[in-house]
């Protein structure tokens, strides 16, 4: 059973957390503060961390700067209705995936679900393969694989799809993919992504139009699908 810390003061609703989740192969650790959640992990034996943004004493922030500090664990944020400004800050520092109060359970287990498959991905050898609803990515040979056959793609090309498949379900900003692939700081010009996730697209997609893999997520980045 996969297990996972929730760092909320709303008693009630972590205690509903736990009582739904467990159903779905997860264990749910509930804490209040955020140095207590802090002093959870310290012990190790998570694969997700559930953090609200409104804390007493240290916010969300402040913990989420500690966890990132030392861990790579996935980080789903709670965050208030409408609070963009707060979304973006957390995905800039860190977070992996965000959730609006108050949200259906349906919808929270689905991607804390999500995220722990894309832990597990992410942590298994360089060298594996990347498998998808009718997509391959070799990440040794540098190939990809679909309906039409295996082929090569140009080194960003490669190199942008590939950082997002590794971090399925993960919203990932325009800063985030420049400055890991280009390896360059990122000067708020949006035109050599853009046109690589299009030229991604069109190579990749079934329907461009309506993209199954890369999602634009508006105002903030991209995502690779967490439904392949």
């Amino acid at each position: 059973m996969d297990r996972a810390l929730l760092i909320d003061d709303d008693l009630e609703l972590c205690e509903l957390i736990r009582r739904c989740a467990r159903p779905e192969g997860i264990e749910v650790d509930a804490c209040h503060t955020g140095r207590e959640g802090l002093a959870r992990l310290a012990g190790g034996g998570y694969s997700l961390v559930i953090l609200d943004v409104m804390l007493p004493g240290m916010d969300g922030f402040e913990v989420l700067a500690q966890i990132r500090a030392e861990s790579q664990l996935p980080i789903l944020m709670f965050t208030a209705r409408n609070d963009s400004a707060a979304k973006v800050r957390g995905l800039r520092a860190g977070a992996d995936d965000y959730l609006t109060k108050p949200f259906e359970m349906e919808e929270l287990l689905a991607r804390m679900l999500s995220l722990i498959r894309r832990y597990t991905r992410f942590n298994q050898p360089a060298g594996a393969r990347l498998t998808f609803d009718g997509l391959v990515i070799d990440a040794e040979e540098r190939t990809v694989a679909t309906a039409n056959g295996t082929f090569e793609l140009p080194r960003k090309e490669f190199d942008v799809l590939l950082f997002l498949a590794q971090r399925q379900g993960k919203i990932l900003t325009k800063q985030q993919i420049y400055e890991a692939v280009w390896q360059e700081p990122y000067g708020y010009d949006d035109n050599n992504i853009m046109a690589v996730i299009s030229r991604l697209r069109k190579k990749l997609e079934p329907d461009p139009a309506a993209p199954k893999y890369i999602q634009t997520i508006k105002g903030v980045g991209y995502r690779f699908s967490r439904e392949v």
